[in-house]
């Protein structure tokens, strides 16, 4: 099986997500039907606080910023090493992002950094679990609620981790999900917000479903007709539909199995490279008991791209996560200078994202003798 080419992740879809799918293709709701309750339901019943679909973890991430009211002075804190969402989306709300370090081991924020940033504009610092391994969320939460901001969580690779015993979207004050095809569970496309700031949820709900309001708790005028509604500000339509929260329940409910087989991939990984003295394999915090979505080694700089491209030419199709977001041309127009951020600037070069999915094949000898063949170079 030499030409088996493995992506560096994919979705699992089995006969009950497939029959779930079927069921509401069947039924009376492809979208804003009972699925859509049903799913946040489930979610809010795993994480333990009120959660809201929507469309995208972008669109998570969008809303949240929506909802914060954020003016031009304001300021996010995030880390560099993530997805431009994670900056765009604040952006795009008005705000100013100022870009943190991140640790050396874990490519999470690094709170040290935060101090060193944290001013009177600062509203909201962004902790994002690189590769599902928790940020040290009460280090951060400790900072934020010190400095009159909150903790925004973007939880896009550790849905289904836990931090000190707690499960990820109960901690932070408000967390982003996502349920993109290469996520820990899956919607195709999607994601989700928690909190339990119900004033807040109520906020993002609203501008996630195009500025609509139908209790008239809420009215600002006095028709209380009973088809009457109202539109209060300009918002999106970020509204996830029947059909994938369908495949949603049906994966939920596998959650801890996939979460199972991805620990049990890890542990093999780490017994398997770490007698390759030139790799640098994943960190875990004691106190963390993460759902990986990556397996992120650092392997020697002047060598990654050799590394690279000789793990394609064996057939595995490895990622490197991430390009620092202010390296991006989108942002050549603000003052954020190459060396902003040694730590992740350093990550980032020698950074390499090996399989991380559920697959029998990634736990075959054949799979390893692969990488035997790549890293066996590297001593």
């Amino acid at each position: 099986m030499i030409n088996k080419k493995i992506p560096y992740a994919r979705h699992l879809i089995e006969a009950d997500d497939k029959k779930s799918v079927m069921d509401a293709l069947e039924g009376e709701w492809l979208t804003t039907g009972p699925l859509v309750e049903e799913f946040e339901g489930a979610i809010r019943n795993y994480c333990g606080v009120e959660a809201t679909v929507v469309s995208s973890g972008t669109a998570a991430l969008h809303s949240i910023f929506s909802s914060l009211n954020l003016k031009t002075c304001d300021e996010v804190i995030t880390p560099p090493n993530t997805f431009v969402a994670t900056q765009s989306t604040a952006i795009l709300s008005g705000a100013k992002v100022r870009f943190a370090d991140v640790q050396s081991d874990t490519g999470n924020i690094d709170p040290e950094s935060v101090k060193s940033l944290i001013s009177s504009r600062t509203k909201a610092i962004v902790a994002v679990d690189f590769a599902g391994h928790p940020a040290d969320l009460s280090e951060l939460r400790e900072i934020a609620h010190d400095n009159g901001a909150i903790l925004i969580e973007d939880a896009a690779h550790s849905f289904g981790s836990t931090y000190r015993g707690q499960k990820i979207g109960s901690l932070a004050d408000v967390t982003a999900f996502s349920f993109f095809a290469t996520k820990n569970l899956t919607t195709g496309e999607g994601g989700a917000v928690a909190t339990k700031d119900l004033e807040l949820m109520r906020r993002i709900r609203q501008f996630s479903r195009q500025g609509i309001v139908r209790d008239n708790a809420y009215f600002q005028g006095s028709d209380l007709d009973p088809w009457f509604y109202e539109v209060q500000q300009y918002a999106l339509n970020y509204r996830l539909p029947d059909i994938l929260c369908a495949l949603g329940i049906s994966q939920l409910r596998k959650i801890e199995q996939f979460k199972d087989f991805r620990r049990r991939l890890f542990e093999k990984y780490v017994l398997f490279l770490s007698k390759f003295e030139a790799l640098k394999l994943p960190a875990v915090r004691s106190y963390v008991d993460p759902i990986w979505h990556l397996f992120p080694i650092q392997v020697p700089r002047g060598a990654r791209k050799e590394i690279y491209m000789a793990l394609h030419e064996v057939g595995i199709k490895v990622q490197v996560n991430y390009i620092p977001a202010y390296w991006h041309p989108v942002f050549d127009s603000q003052d954020y200078p190459r060396g902003l951020c040694p730590v992740a600037e350093n990550f980032y070069g020698g950074e390499i994202s090996l399989p991380m999915y559920v697959d029998n094949y990634l736990l075959s000898e054949e799979y390893f003798a692969r990488l035997e063949r790549v890293f066996s170079r590297y001593g």
